[in-house]
């Protein structure tokens, strides 16, 4: 997924098990948020940010919506855990982190493994891919002030 392309109207299944779509937000921003895994500390960091300012991002018209490859109870715990105000998508077949291309390989502690690369992706009211903040990008601890270009 690029800068300019249309994103795909059907995104998911939320961790409640409803189905998410673009046109469910028509009229707002949308910020689709890939991070690699519930529950550790950067994407704890990521996701606690976007929910500190999630009032302030609402009013400017953006909505949130966070995905990963855990599955809908991992999901679950983990909004429980943060009081998160947004829905996480369970992307457990893949689908979804392929289709923006950010299911890729990555290294730590020198082993090389496939997993997913923490990107953002900002959509428009039309669905189009306006902006993407990239893996190298994003500042877990300030990401919100970096979608709002603050």
């Amino acid at each position: 997924m690029n800068i300019g392309d249309k994103a795909p109207e059907v995104l998911g299944t939320d961790e409640q098990g409803r189905e998410i779509k673009l046109s469910d937000f028509r009229g707002r921003k949308l910020v689709l948020y890939f991070y690699p895994k519930d529950s550790t500390p950067g994407c704890t960091n990521q996701a606690c940010n976007l929910r500190d300012n999630y009032e302030r991002m609402l009013s400017k018209g953006y909505a949130v919506v966070g995905v990963s490859v855990q599955d809908a109870r991992s999901h679950q715990r983990f909004i429980e855990k943060y009081q998160l105000p947004f829905p996480l998508i369970a992307d457990t077949e893949k689908t979804l982190v392929q289709q923006f291309g950010v299911w890729g390989e990555k290294k730590m502690a020198g082993r090389t493994y496939m997993g997913t690369l923490r990107t953002t992706f900002i959509i428009n009211e039309e669905g189009i891919v306006e902006e993407i903040i990239s893996p190298k990008q994003i500042k877990v601890k300030e990401h919100a002030a970096q979608i709002l270009g603050e």
